[in-house]
């Protein structure tokens, strides 16, 4: 039983170790195709959540920076910045490349936006200390970039474009003494630096990262930020000049969080806030001084809003879901996606997520507690996919390892360290996945598919 397993350990870098939605992406301008950024690689669909195929980590070239976000263009591109490279894909997920012009300069993207208004242009920050950091912008959708901003001595660790008014970018950065917001209002032309002056070291703060922008109010933000060990969300509702932490939660003394951000959302009219943790998922009212833990999602939580509807991640293991939609703030939630339904990669021969994902899928599918049946494989045409990508485009055949061989990983950067199961390999990191599956109580298929 050890021996299959130990041919595919998925990676988890977090979580505990267990498999976990992580993300939920929309494609922009369309809702039938969804992402979810996973512990174990990425899950796609294009029939609005009714099935569901698995993408290896292998096949998607991030080594072992796990993305933690994801963005989906209306032309079908899928980017992420990792921490180490952007990558991104043009044909559904099925290939995914490397982008050279931050690969052949040593740089790290971090952040990444583009407006809604305006998806060709894109914003790229970097962040790899003792190196020379940028903000960087695409007017081409990606394809080519020119540095706005550069330094140094900085890094620059996020970037957000105000929906309201896409002149209207920040970026957070700063060193290990000295954090900064640094504003724009005229698309990067020029910038303004903010100090960051809510805590006042030694110590100093840290991790200042900018993660989003009220739709409707250009001047209202907020930020998370780590000082003493604890994690903050703050508020600003004057552009970056002062902020207030806005997530105190219910029974414990501390005006912070102690558990890693994940991330946050927030309400159209900016009223309500969700924080997610690895485990728990938070809400906060206007008005309220207490931020309150929802019931659910337990044991993992992420939170992504499109219109008036809540995408929440949660644990399969523990509550018969791992995506789950909510219209009523997190009181109640409808089941969208369960672990167990995943299906094997849908890719056409010759792209790397078919030739290197397929043949893991039987020993995969277990650990998911997923159907390790694979279907016949059907012939092949000469068509392209639904986006108008070739399957054997941007250079689908570079670092494509047999079923029996292990996927080249960058020697730059070192990823973060691993914890937890994933902390070993081979069969110790199989044995952990059986002895979690034991903890999992017994847990219902959808009876959708």
């Amino acid at each position: 039983m050890l021996a299959p397993l130990a041919l595919y350990t998925p990676p988890a870098l977090a979580h505990l170790g267990y498999p976990d939605t992580t993300s939920v992406t929309i494609r922009r301008g369309h809702p039938e195709d969804m992402f979810l950024g996973a512990t174990f690689g990425a899950l796609i669909s294009r029939d609005t959540g009714k099935t569901w195929n698995w993408i290896c980590p292998e096949a998607m070239n991030y080594g072992g920076w796990r993305p933690e976000t994801f963005l989906w263009q209306p032309d079908g591109t899928l980017l992420a910045a990792t921490g180490a490279s952007l990558i991104r894909s043009t044909d559904g997920g099925c290939t995914w490349t490397v982008h050279d012009y931050f690969k052949s300069q040593g740089l790290w993207p971090i952040g990444l936006a583009s407006p809604a208004s305006n998806p060709s242009r894109l914003w790229v920050t970097t962040s790899r200390s003792t190196s020379r950091n940028g903000v960087y912008r695409s007017d081409d959708g990606g394809q080519t970039f020119t540095p706005v901003m550069q330094s140094d001595t900085l890094v620059f660790t996020a970037v957000k474009v105000a929906p309201s008014d896409s002149r209207r970018i920040y970026v957070s950065g700063g060193t290990t003494t000295r954090l900064s917001l640094y504003r724009s209002d005229d698309e990067g032309s020029t910038w303004t630096e903010q100090p960051f002056k809510e805590f006042v070291g030694p110590p100093y703060p840290y991790d200042l990262f900018v993660l989003k922008v009220s739709d409707t109010d250009p001047d209202r933000l907020w930020v998370r930020v780590s000082w003493q060990g604890w994690t903050y969300v703050m508020e600003s509702k004057d552009g970056g000049r002062t902020f207030t932490s806005v997530v105190h939660p219910e029974g414990e003394e501390h005006d912070g969080l102690g558990e890693y951000l994940i991330g946050i959302e927030v309400s159209a009219d900016g009223n309500t806030l969700w924080a997610a943790t690895h485990t728990r998922l938070f809400r906060v009212r206007a008005g309220e001084s207490r931020a309150t833990q929802l019931p659910l999602p337990d044991g993992n939580a992420c939170a992504q809003r499109e219109g008036d509807v809540l995408y929440v991640c949660g644990a399969s293991r523990l509550h018969d879901w791992a995506l789950a939609t909510t219209t009523d703030e997190g009181q109640t939630y409808t089941a969208l996606f369960n672990l167990p339904d995943t299906q094997p990669p849908a890719c056409p021969a010759g792209t790397p997520t078919h030739d290197i994902c397929r043949p893991y899928w039987p020993q995969f599918a277990p650990t998911i507690e997923a159907d390790p049946y694979l279907p016949p494989e059907e012939t092949p045409d000469a068509g392209t996919p639904p986006d108008g990508g070739s399957p054997g485009g941007d250079d689908a055949g570079t670092n494509i390892p047999d079923a029996g061989t292990t996927n080249p990983r960058p020697e730059e950067p070192q990823p973060p360290p691993k914890k937890g199961c994933s902390s070993a390999s081979g069969l110790v990191p199989a044995a952990c996945l059986l002895v979690l599956s034991t903890l999992r109580r017994t847990r219902r298929r959808n009876p959708e598919n």
